[in-house]
């Protein structure tokens, strides 16, 4: 059942509406889990396009280094390897090959912060 205040629209056109709202929908939500973005910068449309064409690009360039590298990890994990390395100069290839996401947190001086560490 569709609800709808415009009696004017065929039933079909009503659900068409309605699927395309959807799409929107599961956009935004693969947008959030795939692209991590919480919240929109800017609050103009340009701004807001910027931001979405950004996040796409780098998900897009990540992918790309995964296949080539052939990177046996998921990309969650390649971002944050990148993120946590951005100041490092060292070849993607050479930062994937060598380590693992521990030794990658030990190098530059991440970890978890422990409730008994005294």
């Amino acid at each position: 059942m569709f609800l709808t205040n415009n009696f004017v629209l065929p039933a079909l056109m009503v659900a068409e509406l309605y699927r395309s709202r959807w799409q929107i929908e599961l956009f935004f939500k693969w947008l959030k889990q795939h692209l991590k973005i919480k919240k929109f910068w800017g609050t103009s449309e340009n701004a807001v396009r910027i931001q979405i064409y950004c996040a796409i690009i780098t998900y897009c360039l990540v992918v790309i280094a995964k296949r080539r590298i052939k990177i046996e990890r998921s990309v969650y994990e390649i971002l944050q390897i990148i993120g946590i390395s951005l100041t490092d100069k060292t070849n993607l290839r050479d930062l994937f090959d060598k380590s693992n996401i521990n030794n990658v947190n030990e190098r530059f001086g991440y970890s978890e912060p422990s409730l008994f560490n005294f």
